[in-house]
């Protein structure tokens, strides 16, 4: 495994691996989940490459930039035990060199959701993925299923400005209780820990519903009374796979959606309808 924290550096590296190369864009804290984009990226490419970033642009006033878990070298052995080829590890500067004022804005699709509870989140998402693309200019982009929203915006970003990459969506990693996977539950005390499950839950029963023939409203209104305290909701919806419009019935594909917080930390979840 090669390591590259400058851009000209990993462009030298990059530039010799076999192709296709996929390419696996991370925050680091890295878990099951993003070592299971690792392998498929693995299983489907010649050579792999991975970002550790934890990205300031895509965190709001008063969110968790400062405390999101970081360890750069357990995750440096883990991306070398997987079998990766570079890993690419810029410091701020050199993503936001001084004077830096471009942003990527994918439109209305960002307002919803989470973009709606966090208004700058997307533009920081779709600038830090433009910038990484431009820099590894892989074949294939590999991304987690958890973040569907993000999904969705990548998509239209890579569509929208003519970027020759694939976009591959891998099925979410979960505890045996249903929990998905998240750097951020390491903030999680034990009750908090032990209804966060709930939220998987809800989303299921609220699929059930909306199979029986029950229209959004309706199923949503019983899924949400089975969140668990000190569980809250932000949002529970339908919506459709790829614009991130909310749905008042199931027509697949299609988002089944939530988040919620638990003491001070919010998660968030989904259930995909092909």
């Amino acid at each position: 495994m090669q390591v590259a924290s400058a851009v000209a550096a990993a462009r030298e590296r990059l530039a010799v691996l076999p192709r296709p190369v996929g390419f696996v864009p991370t925050m680091g804290a890295l878990h099951a989940g993003h070592l299971r984009l690792v392998r498929t990226a693995r299983e489907r490419c010649a050579a792999v490459a991975v970002s550790v970033f934890v990205n300031p642009m895509q965190f709001g006033p008063g969110e968790d930039f400062e405390r999101y878990p970081r360890d750069y070298e357990g995750d440096r052995e883990k991306l070398r035990a997987a079998g990766i080829d570079v890993l690419f590890a810029p410091d701020t500067q050199t993503m936001y060199p001084p004077g830096f004022s471009t942003s990527v804005d994918v439109g209305e699709m960002a307002t919803r959701y989470e973009g709606a509870v966090r208004p700058t989140h997307f533009r920081g998402v779709a600038t830090i993925v433009t910038k990484l693309l431009n820099v590894i200019r892989p074949d294939v982009l590999f991304l987690g299923q958890k973040d569907a929203q993000q999904t969705a915006v990548v998509r239209k970003l890579v569509r929208d400005l003519d970027f020759d990459v694939g976009v591959e969506i891998v099925p979410t990693v979960r505890e045996e209780d249903g929990l998905a996977l998240s750097s951020r539950n390491v903030y999680l005390n034990a009750q908090e820990r032990s209804a966060a499950p709930s939220l998987q839950r809800a989303l299921q029963a609220m699929l059930q519903e909306l199979r029986d023939g029950k229209d959004a409203a309706d199923a949503r209104a019983h899924a949400m009374e089975l969140l668990l305290p000190p569980g809250r909701w932000d949002y529970l919806d339908l919506v459709d796979m790829a614009g991130f419009a909310p749905q008042e019935r199931l027509l697949p594909p299609a988002f089944l959606i939530g988040a919620a917080r638990f003491g001070d930390t919010r998660l968030i979840d989904n259930v995909m309808v092909q």
